[in-house]
């Protein structure tokens, strides 16, 4: 892949010949080289520690239900609107116990924000790094099976899954997002005379607030929506999900014990269009940290827009909001690369991923080998309860997803256009649980291969080996989105030729992978088009969108003339 991606960069190279020589001088590094690795993920293999680890701590968690409060400040708050996060795969039982914060609550969060502020944008960055390092370590370590119990059991993620999400990545997103706030800082603009003029660099939080939006399908994204902000010198309201109230509070506690500041970040659960209105009607809004729907951050950026004359500063606004990502497969694919990768893609954790693959494009000549591919590997997938270590993956996370999404399955059930050849079964009675279900559409622009469905369904078009650039311009025009895709395939020109034919189609592209698997350091992520701003969270430069950066010229010569030489002669 390497080999193809400089190939494909040659013209640029050799277009210039300054940059061809930098490129010849500067040395390739990365975070590795200064000592900067991604979290390892342990495996959980049975009779490890960390197996009995995760095993105490989850029957620990589900014995009781845990309380979490509002928290403003250093003050805790419990108000009359009260709520319940359940387990998905087990909706009976109630995990936390929290309360919705009203417009009074959010209006004092604002105040506490807005004054906080000030006062943690003066903490040295050292102190900040110090900070978020110890955090880092608390997580690696004391609470790392905390976080994760927390998230199997509220977000209904098998051990693997949470140990990718609430442990190792959210740990990177800590650890590197403080890396890349220390090499900023090195960067300072040119001083040619230092004697005479010495010019510098400092980073700034935003004056006012933050307002950070958190989804139910990653823990660690919630630690990032809320956390680099804060790094950043901003104070924070944390809207966090419903449905992963527990794995966030554990996250707001550790980076209290860790040495965060009451009232950098504000920890208010709400109703959504409540916060929403709230945020976007103060003056000292400063920016919205999102993810979650289209429709949700369409809301939101209308509101600013309609607010804009009344604001302190152009509020920054960040969004990820999700995809219909896709696998194309070339008539050289390797069968079993699309198939594992496919399967994967699809339905770890029942397809509620951002990047999940959705729809597929299978070439007629291959289908018969993937179509058979396909249904024998998922008819090994075994379906249950989080704590079931067997599990490949469980529930859908509430009566909502799962209504939505088996409006899909009904849909297809009732199309002469699909054909659902696996899967389509569902049930709610102890947990949301819908089959993993794959279905074939004859038409390429059927809802099921246009929109986001967000769950354990797989569409797939099967074209004509002689259709294939018709069926690229598919991909690249049948929706709204452009977040992930992958391409398989074996014919190196064919890989060349989809890297430029894709280049708008997704933010975080694959060749001969699946389109889920993005790693924090390795892999920044985020879309374009409706996909969100494409920011790219987990690289260098998301950290710069949270900074107002202030230049400094400092002169030691006094001045005394008014007129230039020149003006004598």
């Amino acid at each position: 892949m390497f080999a193809l991606l400089r190939n494909s960069t040659a013209k640029l190279a050799a277009a210039s010949v300054e940059c061809r020589s930098l490129s010849s001088v500067v040395p390739k590094v990365n975070a590795k080289d200064f000592g900067i690795e991604n979290e390892p993920i342990l495996g959980y293999a049975k009779g490890s520690q960390e197996r009995k680890s995760i095993e105490n701590e989850l029957a620990r968690l589900s014995s009781s239900c845990t309380e979490v409060p509002i928290v403003i400040g250093d003050k805790e708050f419990k108000t009359k609107d009260v709520r319940h996060q359940v387990m998905p795969h087990n909706h009976s039982h109630k995990l936390a116990k929290f309360y919705y914060a009203d417009r009074k609550l959010l209006q004092e969060a604002i105040t506490k924000s807005v004054e906080t502020q000030t006062k943690w944008d003066r903490t040295p960055i050292e102190e900040r790094l110090r900070i978020w390092e110890k955090a880092a370590d608390l997580m690696a370590g004391k609470y790392r099976q905390e976080l994760n119990a927390a998230t199997m059991l509220g977000q209904s993620k098998t051990v693997i899954q949470a140990e990718i999400d609430s442990a190792a990545e959210l740990i990177d997103f800590i650890r590197m997002n403080a890396y890349f706030l220390k090499e900023c800082t090195k960067y300072q603009p040119i001083s040619e005379n230092p004697k005479v003029t010495l010019n510098s660099m400092r980073y700034r939080g935003i004056d006012g607030f933050v307002a950070a939006v958190s989804p139910f399908n990653f823990t660690a994204i919630g630690g990032n929506l809320a956390y680099t902000p804060a790094l950043m010198g901003n104070s924070v309201l944390w809207k966090p999900s419903d449905t992963a109230i527990l794995s966030n509070w554990t996250i707001f506690k550790i980076m209290r014990e860790a040495g965060v500041p009451a009232g950098v970040v504000n920890f208010v659960p709400a109703d959504g269009p409540v916060f929403g209105d709230t945020i976007t009607a103060s003056p000292d809004l400063a920016g919205i940290n999102f993810t979650g729907s289209v429709p949700t951050f369409n809301r939101l950026w209308r509101q600013v827009g309609e607010n804009i004359n009344n604001y302190k500063n152009f509020p920054r606004l960040i969004g990820e909001c999700g995809g219909k990502n896709f696998h194309f497969i070339h008539p050289s694919a390797d069968v079993e690369s699309v198939v594992t990768g496919t399967l994967r893609s699809a339905f770890e954790f029942c397809g509620q991923k951002c990047s999940a693959c959705s729809r597929m494009y299978v070439p007629e000549s291959l289908w018969g080998k993937i179509k058979a591919g396909l249904i024998e590997k998922r008819n090994t997938l075994k379906i249950g309860d989080v704590t079931d270590f067997s599990s490949f993956t469980s529930a859908v996370i509430d009566d909502k997803a799962f209504a939505r999404i088996t409006s899909y399955i009904e849909h297809a059930k009732n199309s002469s256009n699909l054909e659902i050849i696996a899967g389509g079964t569902y049930s709610d009675k102890k947990g949301y649980f819908i089959d993993p279900t794959i279905i074939v559409s004859k038409d390429p622009l059927d809802k099921v291969m246009r929109q986001e469905i967000f769950g354990p369904v797989l569409s797939i078009y099967v074209y004509k080996d002689a259709d294939i650039k018709k069926t690229m311009d598919l991909v690249n025009n049948s929706t709204a989105f452009a977040l992930t895709g992958a391409v398989f395939a074996q014919d190196q020109k064919f890989l060349e030729e989809a890297l430029e034919t894709f280049k708008m189609a997704a933010g975080n592209f694959y060749l001969n992978d699946k389109s889920t698997g993005s790693v924090v350091g390795q892999q920044p992520f985020g879309g374009g088009r409706m996909s969100g701003t494409n920011d790219k969270a987990g690289g260098p430069h998301y950290i710069l969108r949270w900074t107002t950066p202030q230049s400094i010229k400092e002169t030691f010569v006094p001045l005394r003339d008014i007129d230039y030489p020149y003006m004598r002669e």
